[in-house]
């Protein structure tokens, strides 16, 4: 996982914030994790996500998606329903889903020197 936040794209485009509490089950989590990393990444409009889990077990992902047709196709693929189904009945305690509209965004990088 990139230590670099998700560049400043040109807005509008969608953010879906996924915050969650997981559960001590691990049985599968770490394979379907990366299956579900590399199917995102075959979405045309996925534009890249950033995820962090604090010491007390609180897990935020912000995945960012171009366009509406692109966050629905995500959630839609059938992959992604069976995993999320395993996520319910296994791997989280709870969870909340957010998605927005960005309205602006940009970003800084400190030069080298």
């Amino acid at each position: 996982m990139s230590t670099q936040p998700v560049p400043a794209f040109e807005p509008p485009y969608l953010m879906a914030v996924f915050s969650n509490v997981r559960t001590p089950d691990e049985s599968g989590y770490p394979e379907t994790n990366q299956r579900m990393n590399e199917l995102v990444h075959e979405n045309p409009g996925f534009l890249g996500y950033e995820s962090a889990r604090t010491p007390g077990g609180l897990g935020i992902t912000v995945a960012y998606f171009r366009d509406q047709d692109s966050l629905t196709a995500w959630r839609e693929d059938l992959e992604h329903q069976a995993a999320m189904k395993q996520g319910r009945a296994h791997w989280y305690e709870s969870y909340t889903l957010h998605v927005a509209t960005v309205e602006r965004s940009h970003g800084f990088v400190r030069a080298d020197g």
